[in-house]
């Protein structure tokens, strides 16, 4: 039995953060790090059955058609994204009755939609990007067993040489192939470099004196056989490692919304993000 200071349910047997219950989860969700981009996903749906919330983490589930969808907030981080990824497992994999592991295990889809900063002068503002590796510089999955294939191990290998002045341990996680193939399979695919931060740790320097003052021309500069970083964000690389390490399909989404090689930020950020909205609905 898992104890209760590990698994901490709510007094209507929701679980703690996300204050759902196992039957409010749909096996496909879409996650987004804005609250208020979850009324902008579900206003899409045909029927919705639940809306939730609960601190930064708000949930509605329908159906758009015959498909059942959760969207749900994650806030912004891979501290949320520990959470988010730790509960949506847990009501998809633990009896909540006994607290225990169920004995059949269900794989879940997982599509973020989010922002992102573009760091090669070729990804344009405007683009809906498909995340094909997500690397993560924050610290989250030192804490975890992860399991890693050949090429994640190599990529990473090459990334703490690039990041060595950092003293960073970057990890490595791919997407999950049946959805990239599924929802992204005529979208421009990159790297998505995951920061643990918005200023400084995406080389943003507003009144600060930065440790690596040329961070942007660092990573843009960095290449591994045919791989580069085309991009900037917070979740990703979370995301992708918790989502593999318990068997879930993830795929990352990214609105560019800026260019960071000449300091440009876009004029329509909402119409590049229900741009993006209406291609994962169309095809998930």
């Amino acid at each position: 039995m898992i104890n209760e200071s590990e698994l901490i349910l709510n007094a209507d047997g929701s679980i703690y953060h996300l204050n759902l219950l196992p039957e409010d989860l749909a096996s496909t969700v879409i996650t987004v790090g804005d609250p208020d981009r979850v009324a902008k996903v579900s206003k899409h749906f045909d029927r919705i059955e639940l809306k939730k919330g609960k601190r930064e983490f708000i949930t509605h589930t329908g159906y758009l058609g015959n498909k059942r969808l959760t969207v749900i907030s994650t806030g912004i981080g891979t501290d949320n994204i520990d959470i988010v990824l730790n509960e949506l497992d847990a009501l998809a994999n633990i009896d909540f009755a006994n607290r225990t592991v169920k004995s059949t295990l269900s794989s879940l889809d997982i599509v973020r939609i989010g922002t992102s900063g573009a760091v090669q002068q070729d990804v344009e503002m405007g683009t809906i990007l498909a995340s094909a590796y997500g690397i993560g510089l924050d610290a989250l999955m030192n804490y975890y067993q992860g399991s890693y294939d050949g090429e994640e191990r190599a990529l990473q290998a090459e990334l703490a040489e690039c990041f060595s002045a950092l003293n960073l341990k970057p990890y490595v996680a791919k997407a999950g192939a049946s959805l990239l193939d599924r929802i992204a399979f005529d979208l421009p695919k990159g790297v998505t470099l995951t920061a643990p931060g918005f200023y400084a740790p995406q080389g943003r320097t507003v009144r600060s004196t930065n440790t690596i003052p040329n961070f942007i021309d660092l990573i843009k500069s960095f290449q591994y056989k045919d791989q580069r970083f085309t991009n900037l964000e917070m979740e990703t690389a979370g995301i992708y490692a918790l989502a593999n390490m318990f068997g879930h399909q993830a795929l990352s989404i990214n609105a560019i919304l800026a260019s960071r090689v000449d300091g440009r930020f876009s004029s329509a950020p909402e119409e590049v993000v229900d741009k993006a909205i209406q291609i994962v609905l169309e095809r998930i």
